[in-house]
């Protein structure tokens, strides 16, 4: 059997917004859709149903801190859990001494090239931050 290994990526980026208003783009179905990816649906099971270029991609909400943060849990195409699973977690953090708003985002997947999830951020964050005028 062929084990692929993961990357973790993490990025943190500054953000011009509250936490409040941030949150529900990172923890909603509407919210998400609107920057993340094509769609995402909730299905009766409580899985999200997250969509890019027309595929599927399940993942479970695994750790939600009201206004803080959100961490998904990607599951296999049967909805079941895989051995390493892949996670997205983002966490609205404010630096102490600028009183600056960042987003943190953790991408634990199977993309290995840094430079390209690097972009994918880079490019996802403005989509964000164009919505929230942050």
């Amino acid at each position: 059997m062929m084990r692929t290994t993961k990357t973790k990526f993490v990025g943190e980026y500054p953000i011009n917004a509250s936490a409040k208003l941030l949150y529900p783009y990172l923890s909603s179905a509407s919210g998400l859709a609107q920057w993340f990816c094509d769609d995402v649906k909730i299905e009766e099971d409580k899985v999200y149903n997250f969509q890019w270029d027309g595929k599927n991609h399940y993942a479970e909400l695994t750790s939600l801190r009201q206004n803080r943060s959100v961490r998904f849990l990607f599951l296999d195409q049967n909805k079941q859990h895989a051995a390493d699973p892949s996670y997205i977690e983002f966490s609205i953090e404010s630096s102490e001494l600028t009183q600056e708003q960042f987003l943190k985002v953790v991408d634990y997947s199977d993309e290995e090239d840094q430079e390209e999830l690097a972009e994918l951020w880079d490019h996802l964050m403005q989509n964000l931050r164009e919505i929230i005028g942050g």
